[in-house]
């Protein structure tokens, strides 16, 4: 299953994050999430604790932070690739 961050859900219903881009986004999780391969999108593992591992899913100018755990997906942000960063850290 994907689960979003309450962030990402304010995010789209006070639209600074289009509904087109959440939507491109949330194919590509329901799409991993069926299929188990990270190599079908362009995904980078990110420097991480060695508590958990963070996923980065590149899409145009946005980007996903993400991190699997008992196979489902949590996304903790989706934003412009100038902003994402700065939030996860």
């Amino acid at each position: 299953m994907v689960f979003y961050e309450k962030d990402i859900k304010k995010a789209v219903k006070r639209e600074s994050l289009p509904k087109e881009i959440f939507k491109r986004f949330n194919n590509i999780f329901i799409a991993l999430d069926m299929t188990n391969d990270l190599g079908l999108f362009d995904i980078k593992k990110l420097k991480s604790s060695e508590k958990r591992a963070y996923y980065r899913l590149r899409k145009g100018k946005y980007r996903a932070i993400f991190y699997i755990e008992d196979k489902n997906y949590y996304v903790i942000s989706i934003a412009k690739r100038e902003e994402v960063y700065k939030r996860w850290e």
